[in-house]
């Protein structure tokens, strides 16, 4: 899947969509006004925006996701660990824990996800 870059603003919208969702785009302009003080001409563009990311589809007023929340999350963290780390996930966690050490129970889990990826 291709790479889907979103700011700071496009990402705290893109939030709204996945709380409310589906939800009708008259409601999506209320909730933008509220929580981001969006006129509706901005609230549609930048709807228009992201559907155009393939991230939502605005079918007959009705928006929803194409890509989940923690789906788009974890492409996200993905695309981090490639370009920060060169893709390597152990050099990814030796930084994470390099000044902070792990709980048992997060160590535990940690273990968990491992064996059951292998």
């Amino acid at each position: 899947m291709a790479e889907i870059q979103l700011g700071v603003v496009e990402t705290r919208f893109a939030d709204i969509i996945w709380e409310h969702e589906p939800v009708t785009s008259t409601e999506l302009v209320k909730l933008a006004a509220a929580a981001l003080s969006w006129k509706r001409t901005t609230t549609h563009t930048v709807l228009r925006r992201l559907c155009d990311k393939g991230l939502f589809v605005n079918d007959k007023g009705t928006v929803t996701a194409l890509i989940s929340k923690p789906e788009f999350y974890a492409l996200q963290s993905r695309q981090f660990v490639d370009d920060t780390f060169d893709g390597s996930l152990p050099a990814f966690i030796a930084a994470f824990t390099k000044h902070t050490k792990l709980t048992a129970e997060e160590a535990e889990e940690i273990r968990r996800m491992i064996d059951e990826a292998q």
